[in-house]
């Protein structure tokens, strides 16, 4: 990981190394990728929202003109901006556009408030935010603002407008405390030449789910473009699948598990919807062909009660990823049967460690167990209180390291101490077992570990 930002952990070279080597590491940056991308598919359909559709070469284009525009504004590399935005076509070239220019965006749920989102700013210096003008009811902007107010950071304010709404911030350049206001559609430039960036540096950041004070983990390029690569193979993504976001788009699931970049790297198409109410998701899984998608329990819970009733047709779906919690075992088999497709098991933390069942497993495994690690270098430990390994089949505390689970939170030196043993194990604080043909089955939060949001929540993921 790069020394370009302090407060990160990085890998020891002998890991680098090993990554490296078996090819999981690859050296180009996310933003880089969707330059080839867009060369690759130009003309195919990479996002839906609504009646909205950008092709690839488009949303390359985009993101370039954003990058240039941001630069414009005076966006440096290394500076950090909170990334506060609902599943819409400008989170996912915002993003992208940031990183770009090599700054490095803070994901944050859109339900977070002033309490959370100073916290971000405060912790990662940001200097700038994105999200929405106001968004179901809540002033965003007006947090911002007094956010900016508060403190030495927040200079730059960014401001997605829905369409046919205009801010009152529209037309404020600069407020007393020195915080300029800009309507994100404005930023906008023609295209500078590109910079070299390392892929070895972070390229955003995730938030845990912890509830009282959620850490923040760093992310970099080379490990990222990893896992959503990997996950993609293994649920063997190709260009003719649709991945439904349904879950907010900012969480590690969404995102990359294979998600959103695991969809664009095969030259797949998106579907964002804003919510996972089965009312908006279920006619767009017809309505767009979708054949993937992820949601949390309770969320299968209500598509499965409201199926009967809203007429759609779901034939175009081959795989539900079930994430964020472990599913009871009869609305797992009601799940498979209900929606036509088949069910996968996804558990997984921001942080790293991700194990998923197989789309070829026995049906047992798939709906009594979490699956296996993702690649075949996540090394994974079941240990007792004193830190011994258990046998298969005896509940502990799960240990994970591998190619895309961090070294140490961010800025977080304490707690680092306390979440990572000495040789780079990072202590997830889930307690889970491992089943004879090497299966996990997760059943819960260890007593002393720090809670976790609940999981069937999605803006916690």
């Amino acid at each position: 990981m790069s020394s370009m930002l302090g407060g990160c952990t990085p890998w020891p070279e002998e890991f680098v190394d090993r990554y490296w080597a078996a090819g999981h590491w690859r050296g180009n940056t996310l933003d880089n990728l969707l330059r080839g991308w867009s060369l690759q598919y130009g003309p195919r359909t990479a996002l839906v929202h609504g009646g909205t559709r950008i092709t690839y070469a488009n949303l390359n284009r985009r993101v370039d003109r954003m990058a240039a525009g941001f630069r414009l504004r005076g966006l440096r590399p290394g500076q950090r901006l909170v990334v506060q935005l609902p599943n819409v076509p400008e989170f996912v070239i915002t993003v992208f556009a940031l990183m770009r220019v090599g700054a490095l965006p803070v994901f944050c749920p859109v339900s977070h408030r002033t309490p959370e989102v100073s916290r971000l700013v405060r912790i990662t210096e940001a200097t700038g935010y994105v999200g929405p003008s106001t968004y179901q009811g809540f002033d965003h902007t007006a947090m911002a603002a007094d956010i900016a107010a508060q403190g030495p950071f927040l200079r730059r304010v960014f401001t997605h407008e829905a369409p046919g709404t205009a801010s009152p911030y529209g037309g404020l350049s600069a407020d007393r405390s020195g915080c300029h206001y800009f309507p994100l559609g404005s930023i906008d430039a023609p295209p500078a030449p590109a910079r070299a960036q390392s892929a070895d540096q972070v390229a955003f950041f995730l938030l845990s789910g912890d509830t009282t004070a959620p850490r923040i983990v760093p992310r970099t390029h080379n490990d990222y473009a990893y896992q959503a690569r990997a996950a993609a193979e293994l649920v063997s993504l190709t260009e003719n699948d649709v991945y439904l976001a349904a879950l907010p788009a900012e969480s590690n699931f969404v995102l990359g598990c294979p998600g959103i970049v695991g969809t664009l790297s095969v030259g797949g198409t998106v579907v964002l919807v804003e919510n996972p109410d089965p009312a908006a998701c279920l006619p767009a899984i017809g309505r767009e062909r979708v054949t993937i998608t992820s949601v949390v329990p309770a969320a299968a819970r209500l598509w499965l009660d409201l199926l009967p009733t809203v007429q759609a047709d779901l034939s175009s779906l081959r795989l539900v990823q079930i994430v964020g919690a472990p599913l009871d075992r009869p609305t797992a088999e009601r799940t498979g049967q209900a929606l036509g497709c088949r069910l996968q098991q996804v558990f997984g933390r921001a942080e790293g460690p991700l194990t998923l069942t197989r789309p070829a497993d026995p049906d047992e495994s798939v709906l009594t167990t979490q699956g296996r690690p993702l690649s075949p270098d996540d090394e994974i430990r079941i240990v007792d209180v004193d830190g011994k390994d258990v046998p298969d089949g005896e509940p502990g505390e799960l240990l994970a390291r591998g190619p895309y689970t961090l070294r140490g939170y961010y800025r977080a030196p304490d707690h680092n101490a306390r979440s990572f043993t000495t040789d780079g194990y990072f202590r997830t604080g889930d307690r889970a077992r491992r089943t004879s043909d090497g299966n996990l089955v997760v059943t819960g939060r260890l007593k002393d570990a720090p809670l976790r949001a609940d999981h069937e929540d999605p803006s916690s993921l």
